[in-house]
């Protein structure tokens, strides 16, 4: 890994709005939302409620 952890892989909106990060040691998917009155961050889930995970990127 080129030490950079995270990598924005979708966002969408631009004063509320989300975007979508990946951590590249674990493949698991992170949402984070944000408005003018706050924000958060969650793990992305999927139907089954489990977190997403994509295959770990090589470098």
């Amino acid at each position: 890994m080129d030490g950079k952890r995270f990598e924005k892989i979708y966002t969408q909106g631009i004063s509320t709005g989300m975007d979508i990060w990946l951590d590249r040691a674990t493949g698991i998917q992170y949402l984070r939302f944000w408005s003018p009155s706050g924000g958060g961050v969650t793990p992305l889930l999927g139907r089954d409620g489990k977190p997403v995970i994509s295959p770990i990127p090589e470098d």
